[in-house]
């Protein structure tokens, strides 16, 4: 089934943001999903149950859009353990591209860093002796393979000068990236009641991080490190049981359970699973392993609107026409659960408007944002169909009146 253009448009206005500017979205379909619909291979043998997780928190999002396939207690901040480690290492990542680090440069191992996070500390750690000088490669190894918090350490002193000050700059760069809940008081997920996440944002870093930064992912699938006398195992255990999975992070504390990111290709398509609040080393490998066999047979493509097929129209300040009308780029397709068969899908298109004239044809302007009743969310990006140009002084002046109008109305 292809979800019409034509279906009624029904506009509504949220809250203001920057400026004179207002999040636009419009209500664009709303309309039943049955199992006969084209969505891949959805037609599979029988119809699962649903997927019921015995952890307390759990998300698996398409790593290659960013949309949620399904999510449970997702949004609760809850403290991420070792997770957290994401948030140093793409720090010390997006040094490393902007050329400020070096693989080969070295950090020293402080005596608070050895004390605090290495040998003495009983916790996990890269056993590097104290005052000893550590490349970068080794110490990012250290994090990711053996989770060694004498490591995350280390780089926080070396980066920021302390701790506490490598803290504030996770949180700056975890808002500037879009993490909204995100509170991170160290470098390494030691517990402190206010370091907490929620595993949708866990999830969000995972992708940042293998979306901006491709060359060092490969780390993150290391099945083992070589330091000076030690060998040490991933602690991932699905990278060793699973070829598909190729990375990405563990954790584990008292007061949250045990959790993982996991990251895997299924079916062409790469996926980002976090599970946290599991009671058990085991309980926490056989979720992620039931997530895994789910998202592999029960996701499916939604083909929503044709290639150049309007999908709905955006409003234009001072134009020489109201309205853009908004296209994908090709094909309109989502990634969702094929299940339950009578799920219903809807769609808003999203954007900061009204847009300003003039508007170029195939400038990206808008979003449609497709959620269905499974909880599950895809946004695909919308596209100018046609040039709109600058509209003369009396459209520009009734254009401002009008939107004067609805800001004191939305007073």
């Amino acid at each position: 089934m292809i979800l019409p253009a034509r279906s009624k448009v029904l506009g509504r206005a949220s809250a203001p943001v920057k400026g004179s500017t207002t999040r636009f979205c419009a209500i664009v379909l709303m309309l039943a999903v049955v199992a006969a619909c084209s969505i891949g291979s959805a037609r599979a043998q029988g119809q699962p149950k649903d997927f019921a997780p015995k952890v307390k928190h759990a998300l698996m999002m398409d790593g290659d859009t960013g949309g949620v396939l399904y999510r449970h207690n997702a949004d609760v901040l809850v403290p991420p353990a070792s997770m957290s480690k994401l948030m140093t290492l793409a720090i010390a990542f997006r040094l490393l591209k902007e050329g400020k680090l070096q693989l080969t440069d070295e950090f020293v191992m402080s005596v608070n860093a050895w004390r605090r996070g290495g040998a003495p500390s009983g916790t996990a750690a890269m056993m590097v002796p104290v005052n000893t000088k550590v490349r970068l490669e080794e110490l990012l190894q250290g994090i990711i393979v053996q989770s060694g918090n004498d490591a995350a350490m280390a780089i926080a002193e070396g980066i920021a000068g302390n701790e506490d000050a490598f803290a504030r700059l996770m949180e700056q760069e975890g808002r500037r990236i879009g993490l909204e809940k995100s509170q991170f008081r160290n470098s390494t997920g030691l517990y402190h009641p206010d370091h907490l996440m929620t595993v949708r944002e866990i999830a969000s870093l995972a992708r940042h991080i293998m979306t901006e930064f491709p060359q060092y992912f490969h780390f993150f699938g290391q099945k083992e490190f070589l330091y000076r006398r030690h060998r040490f195992l991933n602690r991932n255990p699905h990278v060793f049981a699973d070829p598909n999975v190729d990375g990405m992070k563990t954790g584990h504390l008292k007061q949250s359970g045990y959790g993982v990111v996991v990251t895997a290709k299924s079916n062409g398509r790469r996926l980002i699973i976090v599970v946290t609040g599991a009671e058990t080393e085991a309980e926490r490998r056989s979720e992620v392993r039931r997530m895994l066999e789910w998202g592999a047979t029960n996701i499916g493509q939604f083909k929503l609107y044709e290639a150049n097929e309007v999908v709905g129209r955006a409003r234009v300040f001072g134009g020489s026409a109201f309205y853009v009308p908004l296209v994908g780029e090709g094909e309109v397709n989502v990634w969702l659960p094929r299940y339950p068969a009578s799920q219903r899908l809807r769609g808003e298109i999203v954007y900061a408007g009204p847009l300003r004239a003039p508007v170029t044809k195939g400038t990206q302007v808008a979003r449609l944002r497709v959620t269905s009743t499974t909880n599950a969310m895809q946004e695909v990006p919308l596209y100018a169909a046609e040039d709109v140009g600058q509209g003369g002084i009396v459209r520009r002046g009734l254009d401002s009146l009008a939107h004067l109008a609805f800001r004191l109305v939305r007073r």
